[in-house]
């Protein structure tokens, strides 16, 4: 009995050894959950979540280390979009951060924000957002996240996804000067929703010398149509295609990167860019927005909070920047001289 009872003793004094040993391997070691609203190399999301580990290695985070990341992709763009697919994936990230329990949650774009961020408000979990283009005040009206952008006081804080659309036109004014007339196209999608009510509140906010024509495709064929008939009118000096959610009559989905290399194909108008990414596909390319930076800042809100600040303490902000970004390759098809003082203030040449 006594031989009995020592041998158990050894048994649970080494199991209790190695559990301590564990834990002490853990101790100042952080989790982060990085939950993307599309594919993993989404040309949204992708520069989003390297923007936000830059900022976490910048600050002295080493994977492995003194930081755990975690990630996952919904992919409610191409595969996963219909409302009850995206609620699927909703339960199961939500399944993973019960897991997890991360020290942060890092959501990217709207459907992330939507699905999941939103029913952890006032959870013990800290959550950051980056790249939302939906009003905070309409996603406070499904649930209340925040008390004001200023002082969000709850669990949530991140940036908003402004578009700088007036400066975009404004640089593109200095490429055309003679620019009167553009083409804006974006689809019906709630992000398509989203960034049409951005852009009215931005030129609600500050005008600009052009007149603009806006289209709403409802499917890939319609958007084919309003591009084709938009691309041939000589009053229209420029586009600014912002669908990036399109279906065709068989229930095909046809993704971003596809809408923008068939609109570079069959146009031959002179295009903005809504992402810099969309430059290196051969869109001639202007003043659009910065999703590396918008990441980064999102990413300096994750250190703080991993430093101790509450997220509620920290004010919800809009994207400071936008990267200034040509393909020079696509102004010499047009035949297009971009001045060079705004060549020298680029972010980004291509050719």
């Amino acid at each position: 009995m006594d031989k009995m009872f020592l041998f158990c003793l050894k048994v649970c004094l080494g199991f209790l050894c190695m559990c301590s040993g564990a834990l002490a391997a853990d101790i100042g070691i952080k989790k982060v959950f990085i939950v993307s609203s599309y594919a993993q190399d989404n040309i949204c999301g992708l520069p989003q979540s390297q923007g936000v580990l830059e900022a976490l290695s910048l600050a002295g985070y080493k994977a492995d280390k003194n930081i755990k990341i975690y990630t996952y992709a919904m992919d409610s763009k191409k595969v996963n979009n219909t409302p009850d697919l995206i609620e699927a994936q909703a339960e199961i990230v939500l399944s993973k951060i019960k897991d997890i329990h991360p020290d942060v949650l890092v959501v990217l774009d709207d459907n992330a924000f939507r699905a999941v961020a939103l029913k952890l408000v006032d959870s013990d979990i800290s959550i950051v957002f980056s790249g939302l283009n939906g009003q905070p005040e309409d996603y406070n009206s499904i649930a209340k996240w925040m008390n004001s952008r200023e002082k969000p006081g709850h669990n949530i804080t991140g940036v908003y996804e402004k578009l700088h659309f007036v400066d975009a036109f404004k640089v593109q004014k200095k490429i055309i000067p003679d620019l009167s007339r553009a083409l804006i196209i974006t689809d019906n999608s709630p992000t398509g929703t989203a960034m049409l009510k951005q852009v009215e509140r931005e030129l609600s906010e500050e005008s600009i010398d052009v007149a603009f024509d806006i289209e709403i495709a409802l499917s890939w064929e319609n958007y084919k149509d309003i591009i084709l008939k938009g691309c041939s009118d000589p009053v229209i000096g420029t586009i600014y295609p912002a669908a990036t959610l399109l279906k065709d009559k068989n229930g095909v989905t046809h993704s971003t990167s596809e809408i923008i290399l068939w609109t570079i194909k069959n146009c031959r108008k002179p295009a903005l860019p809504v992402n810099y990414a969309f430059v290196q596909l051969g869109m001639l390319g202007g003043a659009g927005v910065d999703f590396i930076s918008m990441g980064r800042q999102a990413g300096r809100m994750v250190v703080m909070i991993l430093s101790g600040k509450r997220a509620g303490e920290l004010p919800v902000e809009d994207a400071k920047r936008y990267a200034l970004v040509f393909n020079l390759k696509r102004a010499e098809e047009l035949g297009i001289t971009i001045p060079n003082d705004v060549l020298m203030a680029s972010d980004a040449i291509y050719r």
